[in-house]
């Protein structure tokens, strides 16, 4: 059964100065190093939401399924909305999502938090100190709740909370770096 990956993108890095897509990681760009953490760890199909300096990242990164939110202004919600809306006519049982700004992320955290994927699955990944962060795994009958409550800058995280009690978390400290990157003086955690 296929668990797609879905990357938000989309937005502006208004802390960092500049598009966190564009930010360059390992070699490439940090969109491209996140998208092909998803398609390695198995995420078929993945999809890359973009909004902030879309062209640019189109024309710059080589990447898998890309869908443009215009509304990326208003927030992550409205880029998580729209991913999982290009994800309805997939096969997908479940979509494991997650942030363009996390370098620390591997294959090995998303499979672990996509094990056994359901139409059902809720789940989220812990890094050190227990906290909960990405990936997050959405089975598909969540899609349509998770869309309803995803607004602003808020994603999935008022669903998960209203669903807690059929939330697995996932440990994965010791196979992934939870850190979101955020302001310039991160930029190191790009190439470590």
């Amino acid at each position: 059964m296929a668990t797609a990956g879905l990357l938000l993108a989309a937005g502006a890095g208004r802390r960092f100065g500049t598009p966190k897509a564009l930010l360059a990681c390992r070699g490439g760009l940090l969109v491209e190093h996140t998208a092909g953490i998803l398609t390695s760890a198995g995420c078929d199909p993945v999809v890359v939401v973009l909004g902030a300096a879309a062209d640019e990242v189109r024309a710059r990164a080589r990447l898998p399924q890309v869908v443009h939110n215009d509304a990326w202004p208003t927030g992550m919600g409205s880029s998580l909305r729209a991913g999982l809306a290009a994800l309805r006519p997939t096969a997908a049982v479940a979509a494991v999502v997650t942030l363009v700004d996390m370098p620390g992320l591997t294959p090995a955290a998303v499979r672990r938090v996509a094990r056994n994927a359901t139409t059902g699955s809720l789940a989220v990944a812990a890094h050190r100190d227990g906290r909960h962060g990405h990936p997050v795994l959405l089975g598909r009958d969540h899609w349509t709740g998770v869309a309803r409550t995803a607004v602003g800058d808020r994603g999935a995280r008022d669903y998960l909370r209203a669903h807690r009690d059929r939330l697995r978390v996932v440990p994965c400290a010791d196979v992934a770096d939870g850190t979101d990157v955020d302001r310039p003086e991160q930029a190191g955690l790009l190439d470590a």
